[in-house]
């Protein structure tokens, strides 16, 4: 058997471990899997800084909505370590004033108590519609966020409304990479995935059905199927 490839997952915003957990056994048979830790840091630079130090010397990294954005800072500093990437229900451009100004909002009501309604108002945006009374996604949610907690949060919200727009360095992208997206995602719009899959030489686009925001959990068999050829191709 060929040596296999590390693989690196990042989450997203307020997510953890928890939300590769369906997906990680298929990818384990071809590597040894690690979920990067990225509630530490309050700025994208510091945060890839710090996974490309705790990470193996040359990996295949997925990264899921904000995990995304901090993929493409990795791809940025180091693309010499990257050998696939993958790009699953994210964007490649920063923040607008109005979602900036929507974090900010919730930054401060965190600050006063909020934290948990708040991840109840993005639970709302997170999975198909379908799902929004489903008590398990709830709680999964409301769990990774407890992992997270309010000072994850705070940081994690600072490092995604000074993100830098990653558009124009998506040419400059050489590895075999995947973007992956759901037909309703009302948290990131899917046209966002097909911009990415256009600018990004030789990737594939992958739109999975009856699917939200976290195809992981959602959709985890053809998530897990998706990321296997991603590894495999």
């Amino acid at each position: 058997m060929p040596d296999m490839l590390p693989i690196v997952l990042v989450p997203g915003l307020i997510s953890s471990p928890r939300i590769y957990t369906p997906v990680i056994p298929p990818l384990w048979q071809l590597g040894p899997v690690t979920v990067a830790n990225h509630i530490r840091d309050d700025s994208m630079g510091a945060i890839a800084r710090r996974i490309l130090k705790e990470a193996p010397p040359r990996f295949a990294l997925a990264g899921h909505s904000m995990g995304g954005y901090i993929a493409f800072e990795i791809m940025r500093q180091a693309p010499e370590r990257v050998a696939r990437l993958a790009l699953i229900n994210t964007q490649a451009r920063p923040d607008t004033p109005e979602a900036s100004a929507r974090r900010r909002d919730m930054i401060a009501r965190a600050h006063a108590g909020g934290y948990h309604a708040i991840v109840d108002e993005l639970f709302a945006g997170f999975v198909h519609p379908s799902r929004r009374d489903e008590a398990a996604h709830r709680r999964l949610v409301h769990d990774m966020a407890d992992d997270v907690g309010v000072d994850g949060f705070l940081k994690q919200q600072a490092a995604i409304m000074a993100r830098p727009d990653s558009r124009p360095t998506l040419t400059a992208i050489r590895c075999p990479t995947l973007v992956l997206t759901s037909d309703t995602d009302n948290t990131i719009p899917n046209s966002l995935s097909q911009e990415m899959a256009d600018e990004i030489a030789g990737s594939w686009l992958v739109m999975l059905e009856n699917c939200g925001h976290l195809p992981q959990v959602e959709r985890p068999e053809a998530t897990a199927k998706a990321l296997v050829e991603w590894l495999r191709g």
